[in-house]
């Protein structure tokens, strides 16, 4: 049992406080206990209560902890033990410990719960017997065991190397001991174990400890490390071979070379790498950094990221980070330098690369871009054209927005058959189909979203796509969907007015209008439409429409709710094109026509690493954005096009997408609530600073390598910046406008450079879910609140515990982090809200996702999007949500002037994963590194949501 009797003895005389008390122990402060070493203390009821959980978790395991039985249980135990004391003692008398240890003997045995007491008493009378015997035994008899190797030969297990290598991941770690890892790889080893069993046992062990300390999961990747150098270092050098971390201090140099030599010659990497000055780059490689990944970091990048032949990886960390700055590096005039700038701020978790730059830059096909949005013609060629672009795109890790509604509707005329169209439906079926057909590669699966605007005769159909009742052939259930809201439907919403539909071949300039020119042809539309000379129309209270689209969000989690008019308005591009959707994770707004598919490329900072106690690290940040936008426009050149569309639009246009994540690390580090007027002000003021830095940083690129092509007649060129946009969508919207538009720092002279030097990119910024990115850096989502303080994590590399580390470093600083406060965290679902003993400042600062009001994640969005000319992936969630609450939030949302909004996060039934690692049965079958297919932890997390699962690897298209 991981928590023995005695432990059990001594928390009842000297435990810490409990979750809940009772009216017993409210009144126990007059009692003394004796304890053992003859000091007494006041006596607490509260005590035998974690006592007594602890009691029930070493006899009954994890699963006690998710027992709703068990807690009030023990809260009635607790009640009984205490007044039984009391009720044998005369107000002030003092109880020795055994009293207490006796009346918890009985209360159990009273009670029917005979494994408990049973254990009890043996332990009473055994422990101390047990302990003389233990001193006076002599160490246990060494039994050598075989390893067999890849060759099938074996050799001695080399104890002092696996001793040796668990002792080095533990090193520099607070809180961690090899002992427990040790103790439980030794208890999986076997005679004739292989190669990759001896290399996942300590990782196993290592992992089941992370729930109780944070740290472990430094650990477990470090033994992971262990296994990935063995595998990559035999490759690369073709020849058995493996290295401590203290050894791969000389040794990176020495492998990279070879590295670079096996990609080429297996076609993966692009021969130019191996003209660069590899010595030089295998001196700037840093060693050290390996030791940053958190397990599921580390993980993902071994599952997904790192090159391998056949299954085998042959790229190491350091390898992987230089190998993509070489690749974003080679066109320039300084490569090597450009290179190593570009490694040490990703390899140093700054900043990180989306997705498709990490998977394919410095390779033979550098499809490094993340987002591509498409318009959809009203034919059949068009159509099909679109489909077959969407598999291209897809198929080197793109993530797509379709723009639908130029598709007729449904009843609409066909004059070449001179029939009636099905609609738009039966199409995002098939396109639904091919995101699924295309998966790139297997890495992650196909990932496509499709819009459709409000006024769309099929807009009642489009809402039912992600039912799952209703015919099959008109449901997309893998396909995501997203409503295109104009401003105008919002104000009839607002009015309780009406709405017509139609069809799109009928109202053709409908789809390329906007604000006050969309409202007037919309006008002049509906009156035709009243003298009945449209073939297709129909009339509907736009707020039975609306009501309809938030049941829908609320149900399937889909179509998601973006808004037309402040993407347009606010577009610095205005004057070359309209936004017609946005793309697969709605930050990425660009024009798009038929001659155009817009390209977005994506990279994230790391908040986190920029805020210290006193604030926002403005140097750093200035730094790290300085190198970001370099690397975000040399994608734009070296990129690999699968369409000529795409590669017509990204170079004339150059759009980029600086983003951020580590959001919530950031606030925890700050000590700022997430819920609070602190969290909107410094939502503000960090977005601000970079908004600032990431427009200096091109203007900077265009003195030094030219505006781009597209500039003249923008908003840029005329000086009106994202902030002054504002201003914009204010005249348009009047009434319906309610947004701060404060500033900070000097913009009138930065409006001065843009005027005067032009911009290198038309878009700057976007915020990306980065919903694997951050997993690598191992910092919170993007803009994302905490979701849970402890929970089961869920994606295509397996099942992960997570622990809030700066949550535990708190509880440890007050004496409350044990296994009892693990216990709660598990039952109330990681949520600190319904522990008593936890502090409430602590409540407040590290409230999750579903326990605050969603109105401050709308208000801080709102603050950053009026420095951003892109849009931001802005989850809401809902603890308990109704139709007047989601119609107030997405109101909100509108007239804070926000351009869209992602998924509709809801609480389900069930929610996180009651027990975790420490369940299982010891087997290697908690990880797959690798080495073949190994089965899932005893218990998988259930769905902790409604409206979509919080990790779906579709969400990970863009980031």
């Amino acid at each position: 049992m991981s928590y023995t009797l005695e432990a059990k003895s001594a928390d009842i005389a000297e435990g810490r406080s409990a979750r809940s008390t009772s009216a017993a122990a409210k009144s126990a402060p007059a009692y003394q206990v004796i304890r053992r070493n003859g000091t007494v203390t006041p006596f607490d009821a509260s005590k035998i209560t974690i006592a007594l959980t602890k009691a029930f978790l070493a006899v009954e395991g994890g699963r006690a902890a998710a027992s709703r039985r068990v807690h009030e249980v023990v809260e009635e135990l607790t009640q009984q033990i205490a007044t039984a004391l009391m009720r044998r003692s005369d107000v002030g008398r003092t109880f020795h410990i055994e009293e207490i240890q006796d009346q918890v003997e009985l209360a159990l045995m009273r009670g029917g719960h005979h494994k408990v007491a049973r254990a009890y008493v043996l332990y009473r009378e055994a422990r101390a017997k047990e302990r003389a015997a233990e001193k006076a035994a002599p160490p246990a008899p060494s039994i050598q065991l075989n390893v067999t190797n890849a060759d099938g030969s074996k050799s001695p297990l080399d104890e002092r190397r696996l001793i040796g290598v668990i002792e080095e991941a533990c090193a520099g770690l607070a809180d961690v001991s090899p002992a427990p890892i040790l103790a439980e790889t030794r208890r999986n080893l076997y005679d004739g174990i292989t190669l990759d069993e001896l290399a996942l046992a300590p990782i196993m062990a290592a992992r089941t400890l992370i729930e109780q300390e944070p740290n472990y999961a430094y650990v477990s990747a470090r033994l992971l490390l262990d296994k990935l150098r063995r595998e990559a270092l035999s490759y690369a050098h073709g020849r058995s071979e493996q290295a401590t971390q203290a050894e791969m201090t000389a040794g990176y140099a020495e492998y990279f070379p070879a590295y670079i030599a096996t990609g080429i010659k297996a076609g993966l990497l692009d021969p130019e790498l191996g003209r660069f000055d590899l010595e030089r780059m295998a001196a700037a490689l840093k060693p050290d950094r390996d030791l940053q990944f958190q397990f599921l970091g580390l993980q993902t990048l071994y599952d997904r990221y790192f090159l391998h032949v056949h299954g085998t990886r042959f790229e190491l960390p350091q390898a992987f980070f230089m190998r993509v700055a070489m690749g974003l590096a080679i066109r320039e005039i300084d490569r090597e330098a450009r290179a190593i700038a570009f490694y040490d701020l990703i390899s140093s978790f700054d900043f990180m690369c989306s997705t498709p730059t990490l998977f394919n830059a410095g390779t033979t096909h550098p499809q490094l871009s993340s987002c591509f949005l498409t318009t959809v013609s009203d034919d059949l060629d068009g159509i099909f054209k679109s489909i077959k672009d969407n598999a291209l795109l897809a198929k080197y890790s793109g993530g797509l927005g379709n723009d639908w509604s130029r598709v007729r509707g449904l009843g609409a005329h066909i004059k070449g058959t001179n029939g009636q169209s099905q609609g738009v439906v039966p199409f995002l079926k098939v396109a639904n189909d091919t995101a699924i057909a295309v998966n790139q590669g297997g890495k992650r699966k196909g990932a496509v979203c499709a819009y459709l605007e409000t006024w769309h005769v099929d807009i009642e159909e489009f809402l039912d796509l992600r039912k799952n009742t209703g015919d099959d052939r008109r449901r997309t259930h893998d396909m995501n969907t997203a409503n295109w809201v104009p401003d105008l439907f919002m104000q009839r919403v607002a009015e309780d007015g009406q709405w017509t539909l139609f069809s799109p071949d009928e109202t053709p300039d409908l789809h390329d209008l906007y604000g006050a020119a969309f409202a007037e042809r919309y006008a002049h539309y509906e009156q035709k439409a009243e003298r009945m000379e449209m073939r297709v129309a129909k009339r509907v209270r736009a707020v039975d429409l609306w009501r309809r689209m938030l049941t829908m969000l609320f149900e399937t989690g889909h179509p998601w709710i973006t808004f037309k008019d402040p993407c347009n308005i606010r577009s610095p591009q205005q004057h070359c094109g309209v936004i017609h959707s946005s793309n697969l994770c709605t930050e990425i707004t660009l024009n798009t026509s038929d001659s155009e598919v817009a390209v977005c490329n994506l990279g994230s900072i790391n908040l986190a690493a920029h805020v210290t106690e006193k604030g926002l690290d403005q140097e750093r940040l200035a730094r790290t954005v300085n190198t970001a936008m370099r690397m975000l426009d040399n994608v734009i050149d070296i990129n690999f096009y699968t369409i000529p569309e795409a590669r017509r639009s990204n170079l004339r246009h150059r759009p980029v997408g600086l983003g951020l994540m580590g959001h919530q690390d950031a606030l925890h580090a700050l000590r700022i609530p997430i819920g609070s007027d602190e969290a909107v002000k410094f939502a503000d003021e960090s977005m601000e600073a970079i908004s600032y830095c990431a427009i200096s940083a091109s203007v900077d690129l265009a003195e030094e390598r030219g505006r781009y092509a597209s500039f003249d007649g923008s908003l840029w060129s005329r000086g009106i910046l994202p902030i002054d946009s504002m201003q914009l969508l204010a005249d348009a919207r009047g009434e319906y406008m309610r947004a701060d538009t404060s500033t900070t720092l000097d913009w009138d002279s930065l409006r001065q450079r843009v005027m005067t030097s032009g911009m290198r990119n038309s878009n700057v910024m976007a915020i990306a879910p980065t919903a694997t990115i951050s997993n690598i850096v191992g910092v919170a989502q993007s803009i994302e609140p905490a979701f849970r303080n402890l929970y089961v994590k869920a994606n295509m590399s397996g099942d992960f515990t997570v622990v809030n580390p700066y949550l535990v470093r708190d509880l440890k600083a007050r004496g409350l982090w044990d296994e009892v406060m693990i216990s709660d965290l598990k039952y109330f679902d990681g949520s600190l809200g319904p522990i008593d003993r936890v502090p409430e400042d602590l409540k407040a600062l590290y409230a999750t996702a579903f326990e605050i009001d969603a109105h401050w994640l709308v208000d801080a969005a709102a603050r950053r999007q009026k420095w951003i000319d892109q849009a931001q992936s802005l989850n809401l969630y809902l603890a308990a949500p109704n139709g007047r609450k989601l119609d107030a939030l997405y109101r909100l949302a509108w007239e804070r002037g926000l351009k869209t909004t992602y998924y509709l996060r809801t609480q389900s039934a069930t929610h996180v994963e009651k027990s975790t690692l420490k369940g299982t049965d010891g087997k290697l079958n908690a990880v797959s590194a690798g080495g073949g297919m190994l089965s899932a932890p005893e218990e998988t997390a259930s769905p902790p949501i409604m409206a979509c699962s919080i990790d779906d690897p579709t969400c990970e298209a863009c980031q």
